[in-house]
């Protein structure tokens, strides 16, 4: 089963971190990612720019409304995902308390549709 997992932390509780901090945090994710891929879990990985490079998009009544952010109703921004091949629900929340983001945001676990 393919899950995929979103990231959700304040950008600017990532700034607070020292120097050492943020060492510490890249040495994890280098290893989750080594862990993952060595695992054969691991189906794609990648991260967002920051939120003030979103723009958010809407038809209303077959006009393309264009805003600049992503205006959503949160104190967490959404930063990246996994997506993981998984037995199951319970093997893909144990990939997601890994990641480091578990610790100082969230992290969202979504089935894909299985569409067959």
């Amino acid at each position: 089963m393919k899950y995929m997992l979103l990231l959700y932390a304040s950008e600017s509780e990532a700034t607070n971190f020292t120097p050492e901090e943020q060492q510490t945090i890249a040495k994890e994710w280098q290893s989750l990612l080594k862990e993952a891929k060595t695992a054969g879990v691991l189906l794609a990985n990648d991260g967002l720019a920051p939120i003030t490079s979103a723009t958010t998009v809407r038809v209303r009544e077959g006009k393309t409304l264009t805003t600049d952010g992503p205006f959503a109703e949160t104190h967490e921004q959404f930063g990246g995902y996994f997506m993981l091949n998984c037995q199951d629900l319970d093997e893909a929340i144990h990939w997601a308390t890994k990641i480091p983001h578990a610790r100082y945001g969230s992290v969202e676990i979504r089935p894909l549709w299985d569409q067959i």
